[in-house]
């Protein structure tokens, strides 16, 4: 049996996108991937991650925001950049590990002035989806690693 591919997903603060793709990929790809998440910075679990993932099927509420010094020690295959500001400051990870950018909408940032929930959850949910819909190619659509 071949080892999982081993899989960064990395954001700026690791409190929604990120820990999302983490969430799908353990849910959907076990044994295939591999997957962790963190951050530049650590911001905490955002509540509302937790919630509509957990709406989906996906309870992500034991994952917590961990900073990317805390898993430069694992052999990842690929890192993930789930949003811009991550992808500009990505640091430079040893061995093999190839970046790859797939940017998704900041929920927490397009809803910091809606007053409604349910648009806010919407923008949280339409965001999950776009990310499941990502996860679900992985890992057809990385590509191939370079032998080092």
């Amino acid at each position: 049996m071949q080892s999982p591919i081993r899989i960064l997903f990395l954001c700026t603060g690791n409190s929604c996108r990120s820990q999302m793709a983490e969430g799908w990929a353990r849910h959907l790809k076990p044994g295939l991937l591999e997957a962790h998440s963190a951050g530049i910075e650590t911001h905490g679990l955002n509540p509302r991650a937790v919630q509509v993932m957990a709406e989906a099927g996906v309870d992500i509420s034991g994952q917590r925001s961990k900073h990317v010094r805390e898993v430069m020690d694992i052999p990842f295959d690929y890192v993930i950049t789930v949003c811009d500001h991550a992808h500009q400051h990505c640091p430079l990870f040893p061995g093999k590990a190839r970046v790859v950018h797939a940017g998704f909408d900041d929920p927490p940032a397009l809803t910091r002035h809606l007053t409604d929930e349910g648009a806010v959850l919407a923008v949280y949910r339409r965001v999950r989806d776009a990310i499941r819909d990502y996860v679900q190619t992985l890992p057809e659509s990385l590509p191939e690693l370079k032998e080092q």
